[in-house]
């Protein structure tokens, strides 16, 4: 759905009154479309001379092509700027912080990216250690808030001994990849799964690999298979007989197949995995992208109604993802994601359904990420916030308005960004990346 405003804010009447009367300024971010992940120089700093950490990054950037230098140089435009703070041990070290972005954030490039990271709270050494990292989430959703120009701010946390496996989630947040991803903290490494594995061919990291994705026949669904595919994955959809056309022709213009039937149905799970074993005898990645919507307040709901956001959400995935790992159908290394929402972390009036299901999603990834790391398999979640898809254009215009502007972006998100942080999370790369939840929401002034 196009943004009218965000056409007229960039018109020469427009960029008048918006100047003027300190209007909301919606950039056109800048999307990935092919080539190099990063088009131009990423500066890196650190806070210590002698880190381990900043020597990986060093390396992670290298081994995803992208262009870096240590030396900051006068006039000079960056693309992305990355610091080391993980070696930052007391309240005093902050400043660290300042000294290296504030002589460097005016030579930030429009829609650039910034990267701190840092190492877990919860493995410091001393209380000045754990403030001083915790210190770090405040500092970057605070300066993902200042920047402009459709850039974005992200922390990085990094467990003792995954130090090696930075490089696939360094390239996602340089990239024009997280265009809708500003103000998030990403843990890398916080359980057994400490190490990336080998990514043989960074234009095509998932060749070879399997992907289900249900509810696949328009909207996310349509965007993440084909983000899948383009990957080098073999995809399969998933969709309710009444999209029936609309899912064949989404996968067979990727050359994959697909799956017809309603994922709560008693036999689902079973009609599923069966499908996956004789036709490719397992999954790699599986999206459990299927969600409705039936808002009432409360006080008007029908139980049937709240039943059946809550099960097409959370209960059918976790179902079928039970099916699939006692019948040893997830391949060792796949990865499980699970689609959760704003709503699940704000809230929102008329959603009680909605936000239980949501947020249940996470809860119900947080466990399983646990359950299934000793079998190499991760499970995160995406929580989306206001994306632009059909569903936008049934809600009344001034909410649509505030939706849109409620965020650091002053715009809603593409169905391609939600997409491209899936990608991020299946790539072999990721291996370490798992119990995460990321919100795709332009860092949204709603939840945490």
């Amino acid at each position: 759905m196009s943004d009218r405003y965000q056409d007229l804010a960039h018109n020469p009447v427009g960029k008048f009154l918006v100047k003027n009367l300190g209007l909301p300024n919606p950039p056109y971010l800048d999307r990935y479309t092919g080539g190099a992940l990063v088009k131009g120089t990423v500066l890196t700093g650190s806070a210590t001379k002698t880190s381990a950490v900043a020597k990986e990054i060093t390396a992670a950037l290298k081994a995803q092509g992208i262009e870096a230098t240590g030396v900051r140089a006068d006039g000079k435009k960056y693309k992305g700027l990355v610091f080391d703070a993980s070696g930052i041990d007391s309240a005093a070290g902050l400043v660290a912080l300042q000294e290296f972005f504030t002589p460097v954030l005016r030579q930030l490039a429009p829609s650039g990216r910034i990267v701190v990271v840092g190492s877990l709270p919860a493995e410091a050494a001393s209380e000045g250690a754990a403030l001083a990292q915790r210190g770090l989430e405040g500092f970057t959703r605070s300066l993902g808030k200042e920047v402009g120009g459709g850039s974005t701010v992200n922390l990085v946390y990094v467990a003792k001994g995954a130090e090696k496996a930075l490089a696939s989630t360094l390239g996602f947040l340089l990239s024009p990849k997280s265009a809708y991803v500003s103000g998030q903290v990403i843990r890398i490494g916080t359980s057994e799964l400490k190490k990336a594995d080998k990514v043989a061919d960074l234009t095509k990291p998932l060749a070879g690999k399997v992907a289900l994705v249900t509810g696949a026949s328009r909207g996310l669904g349509a965007a993440e298979i084909e983000a899948l595919a383009r990957d080098g994955a073999t995809v399969i959809g998933l969709d309710v007989p009444p999209l029936e056309d609309d899912l064949k022709a989404v996968t067979e213009k990727l050359g994959g197949g697909y799956i017809v039937g309603d994922i709560t149905a008693a036999d689902a799970p079973k009609t599923i995995a069966d499908y996956i074993e004789q036709h490719h005898g397992g999954v790699d990645i599986i999206v459990h992208n299927a969600g409705i919507t039936r808002d009432k307040r409360l006080k008007n709901m029908k139980a049937e109604n709240f039943a059946l956001v809550v099960d097409i959400s959370v209960g059918a995935p976790q179902r079928i993802t039970d099916e699939l790992l006692e019948r040893g159908l997830i391949n060792k290394g796949g990865r499980i994601v699970g689609i959760s929402s704003i709503a699940g972390i704000a809230g929102n009036n008329g959603q009680t359904n909605y936000g239980a299901a949501k947020a249940g999603v996470i809860g119900w990834i947080t466990a399983l990420s646990e359950r299934v790391a000793g079998q190499g398999i991760t499970a995160n979640a995406i929580a989306p916030g206001f994306i632009e898809t059909d569903m936008v254009k049934t809600i009344p215009l001034g909410i649509r308005e505030a939706g849109r502007r409620m965020n650091s972006m002053s715009q809603g998100g593409q169905p391609v960004d939600v997409a491209e942080a899936i990608a991020w999370y299946a790539s072999p790369g990721s291996q370490a990346v798992t119990g995460n939840v990321v919100r795709v929401c332009g860092q949204s002034l709603l939840g945490a």
